[in-house]
């Protein structure tokens, strides 16, 4: 009921638990306005109360019935390993605010940004979210070294116009961290143009600098959408392998056709996607049945 999609039990439980999930993102915003949570304090109590119990009941569920699952079959290990996973973290860092309010004194500010990571868990029911969730993942290194240059780019350029503005400037540019503001403003393009140069060769740096920001900025990016990019097409393959299986003896039956449903809401294909797969699985097999060996004349498809 908490892990497969196909049955009542579980779309009713899922969507029940969607519909809470996006219920505290509302009542966690509508708290920050301060007269509306003065005038329904208890109001607000009692839900978050309601909500953290409900998600500890599913946390302790999908604890529980983890072991079902072939990654998690060892009844202590694979639990274990299920709690250190990024699902089972979100789920415990929705009820982790709760609980540690009963024993610190904590800032409700802060605490309503902490609550606020529950939307994380709507990336257990948007494919769409698991698959970024998934290639972010995947292009980690990749990110992380691209983000590390960011940050040599940024203290080269801090360095850089600290040296041609500090007497121009002192106040803006006294220092290179002082500078650092100036220098990731232009690099990431935002410009707030609160610090400018203000010497020309401040302005030509300020150039060059903002030139190289344009490419850099989008790096990231780039990076996340080549993935995404890539593992979309290994669920196509993915895909396209299943209708081949179900095509093996020439015709797609009901049962075939359900399956195939559930594996593309699995991977999260389009239907458009999944339809153009199947019609180019049955163009190639017509194809195939009528094509004979050049050297024999043979059929090459077997038609029994």
């Amino acid at each position: 009921m908490v892990e497969e999609g196909g049955s009542w039990p579980s779309r009713l439980f899922n969507g029940s638990i969607m519909l809470l999930i996006a219920s505290n993102v509302v009542a966690i915003i509508l708290e920050s306005v301060e007269p509306i949570y003065q005038a329904h304090t208890a109001l607000f109590q009692d839900f978050e109360t309601f909500s953290v119990a409900v998600f500890s009941i599913e946390y302790l569920l999908r604890i529980w019935s983890c072991v079902e699952s072939p990654n998690y079959y060892r009844p202590v290990k694979g639990r274990l390993r299920y709690m250190v996973s990024f699902m089972a973290i979100i789920d415990l860092l929705a009820i982790a605010p709760y609980f540690l309010s009963m024993f610190f004194n904590i800032d409700a500010r802060f605490l309503r940004v902490l609550r606020l990571l529950r939307v994380f868990k709507m990336t257990r029911y948007f494919q769409p979210l698991e698959i970024l969730m998934q290639v972010i993942r995947m292009e980690a290194p990749v990110l992380a070294a691209a983000i590390f240059v960011m940050l040599v780019l940024a203290v080269l350029a801090a360095g850089g116009i600290y040296v041609v503005e500090h007497d121009a400037q002192p106040e803006a540019f006294g220092s290179i961290p002082a500078a650092m503001w100036w220098a990731i403003v232009t690099l990431t393009t935002v410009g707030y143009g609160d610090v400018i140069p203000v010497t020309h060769a401040g302005k030509m740096f300020a150039v060059a600098v903002t030139m190289l920001g344009v490419g850099m900025a989008a790096l990231p990016a780039g990076i996340i959408a080549a993935g995404f990019t890539r593992e979309m097409q290994k669920r196509r393959k993915m895909y396209q392998s299943s209708v081949r299986e179900a095509l093996e003896d020439g015709v797609i039956t009901k049962e075939e056709h359900e399956q195939l449903e559930e594996i593309r809401k699995r991977l999260g294909l389009n239907l458009d996607d999944a339809q153009a797969v199947t019609r180019a699985e049955f163009s190639l097999l017509t194809e195939l049945k009528g094509s004979r060996c050049p050297h024999c004349g043979e059929r090459l498809f077997d038609q029994r």
